[in-house]
């Protein structure tokens, strides 16, 4: 019997087996869906809420509490919200700046989680929020400074101010100077709801002029940004601000603006979205309620690629702190920033007879 052999297949390419056309659809649909996988896992890294962030925020702006009522003469609270990416270098002059003064204050640090970031004991020691990465030219320091927000809003209902500084920032007064600041009025408890409410306004610098604006407005795309922003309702301002506990809800509840402002540059030189996103965003919902200047100074006095002048330890000295203390306009500073880590040891020296005495 004759013995029988398979006969192979004839297998034929998959081109010959599939017209062109569907092959170059294909590969478009294909091409496309990797795009998208790698921008959104580039976004979700550096700037999008996730879904515990937006948790977070829902959460801070719906939750009311009732236990302050039963406070015998409650004290408003100053947040302290410190925004870093190195070590608190100063935490040794914050501590003995916050001294004595516990049931008036509470601090939350946001730390870059890409960073080695030391935990400080003291004043700072448990006080890290669950952070995510942050980095410049993105709308990841919106992000952090948003979470440091809805963190200290859900935390404490005392607390009223919400102070954002940044691990070169160091005060240029004692706490009581500061509080004493801030709080000039009387703190008015309305009947009929559920939580404070002080008739205190931001500190948050808003300027519609500004070196290069256009050119930062359109760091995303030429007219990206509208409708829901035109360039006319643009803003810029310093980074770091002091927000009254109505506008940080502003802030927390936001999404419109908020998806404008975290599409990614295309000209990432001049962009700078946190010296945008909250001066707009305030200006554009409750301009009479800001100052429109902020009470952290900053020299840009030869500025290099967008950095201020960095203190040394050299230039420390009372009157240096007499400088930063004076404003041009009818109100003193209250912070300064930057200072070199090298300056801790000078400043220490000089924090009992010049810093912290008002």
């Amino acid at each position: 019997m004759a013995k029988l052999t398979p006969k192979p297949l004839n297998k034929k390419p998959l081109n010959q087996l599939l017209p062109t056309p569907i092959l170059v659809f294909l590969a478009l649909i294909l091409s496309l869906l990797l795009i998208l996988f790698l921008s959104q896992q580039h976004l979700s890294q550096f700037s999008s809420p996730d879904a515990n962030d937006l948790t977070l925020f829902r959460r801070a702006t719906t939750h009311t509490t009732t236990h302050i009522f039963t406070l015998i003469k409650p004290k408003p609270k100053i947040a302290f919200l410190f925004l870093t990416n190195s070590n608190l270098t100063f935490a040794p002059l914050w501590e003995k700046f916050f001294v004595g003064n516990n049931h008036l204050f509470n601090i939350y640090v946001h730390a870059d989680p890409t960073t080695y970031v030391t935990s400080p004991d003291g004043v700072f020691q448990n006080r890290f929020i669950p952070s995510k990465p942050t980095k410049r030219y993105s709308p990841s320091l919106i992000a952090a400074a948003r979470r440091l927000l809805a963190s200290a809003l859900l935390d404490d209902p005392l607390n009223q101010y919400f102070a954002l500084v940044s691990q070169h920032c160091i005060p240029l007064f004692s706490f009581q100077f500061i509080y004493n600041y801030l709080f000039k009025n009387e703190l008015k408890l309305f009947a009929h709801t559920s939580e404070f409410n002080l008739l205190y306004p931001s500190y948050i610098e808003i300027l519609s002029e500004a070196e290069n604006l256009n050119i930062r407005y359109n760091a995303r795309g030429e007219n990206v940004m509208l409708p829901e922003v035109p360039f006319e309702d643009f803003r810029v301002g310093s980074q770091f601000f002091i927000l009254n506990r109505k506008h940080t809800k502003v802030v927390l509840r936001d999404q419109k603006l908020w998806n404008k402002f975290q599409i990614p540059c295309i000209n990432k030189y001049y962009c700078y979205p946190e010296e945008h996103y909250f001066p707009t965003l305030l200006s554009m919902e409750d301009l009479k309620g800001c100052t429109g200047f902020t009470l952290t100074r900053v020299n840009w006095t030869g500025s290099v690629h967008g950095h201020p002048h960095i203190y040394t330890p050299a230039e420390v000295s009372p009157e240096l702190f007499r400088q930063l203390r004076v404003s041009n306009w009818s109100y003193s500073y209250l912070f300064a920033r930057k200072f070199s880590p090298e300056c801790l040891a000078p400043l220490m020296n000089i924090a009992d007879d010049v810093i912290f005495r008002d």
